[in-house]
């Protein structure tokens, strides 16, 4: 089976992504509003923990579609913490958040980073691989940027939580594939636990790890209780994956190459 098609199809696709990506969250309100909502904070300590205790040797550390609010502390880190973002707005709220002790990068992550191979020796993307056409190409990005055996860690909401599961045996759509949604309709690359794994491992990477922040339900009256312990037991059923991964050797050519 081949992979996704490249060509002018999949680059106007891709520009259509951006275009609405771009018109989001230009300007990093959209995600300073949900930040410090408990569901978040504990995704982003739980990523920030993983770089922070995986990373190896005093190399950079690069966070990749930052926001207004990067998630990694500079004095946590060994090497020194580069903050990359395409909306220059954001990328100024987070530079200045991070007390001026990052390097600011704005790019395009859909474009290919702008970065040597080898330069960093962890990356951390959160919430962003779903809201590119091809993830797969953004993660052969991500091994290339990396210097041996350097670390990656993603964050990305399920698609299959425990409440979505049982609602799609009733024949409910996932919420991550709702097209109506005002903000949902962005993740045009939802994954489960296993997809994630799967497209780590097609681009070269081992993964290592896999946590989520909170396995959660809505009850009939609205009232919304979650479990933490529940998620460290089972990450695959919790609300957001959290992935840690080793950079390997070369990742594989793309199927469809000549």
């Amino acid at each position: 089976m081949s992979e996704p098609p490249t060509g002018t199809s999949s680059h106007r696709a891709q520009a259509h992504g951006r275009r609405a990506n771009h018109r989001r969250y230009h300007d990093g309100a959209e995600v300073d509003g949900y930040v410090d909502d408990p569901y978040h904070r504990v995704r982003r300590a739980v990523a920030a923990r993983l770089v922070t205790e995986g990373v190896t040797g005093d190399g950079p550390v690069l966070e990749l579609g930052c926001g207004p609010r990067g998630m990694l502390d500079p004095t946590a880190l060994a090497g020194p913490l580069v903050l990359a973002d395409a909306a220059e707005a954001a990328l100024g709220t987070a530079r200045r958040a991070a007390g001026g002790r990052a390097v600011p990068v704005c790019l395009d992550a859909t474009r290919g980073l702008p970065f040597r191979a080898g330069s960093f020796a962890g990356l951390l993307a959160g919430e962003l691989i779903e809201h590119v056409y091809d993830p797969l190409a953004l993660l052969r990005e991500c091994h290339r940027v990396l210097a041996p055996h350097g670390l990656l860690v993603l964050t990305t909401p399920n698609l299959a939580p425990v409440q979505d599961r049982l609602a799609f045996l009733a024949g409910r759509a996932p919420r991550q594939v709702d097209p109506l949604h005002p903000y949902l309709w962005l993740h045009i690359r939802p994954f489960t636990a296993s997809l994630l794994r799967r497209t780590l491992r097609r681009a070269g990477f081992t993964p290592l790890a896999m946590r989520s922040n909170e396995v959660g339900w809505r009850l009939p009256g609205g009232r919304w209780v979650a479990s933490r312990w529940l998620a460290r037991a089972a990450p695959g059923l919790g609300g957001s994956l959290i992935c840690a991964a080793r950079r390997g050797g070369a990742p594989p050519p793309p199927r469809n190459a000549p």
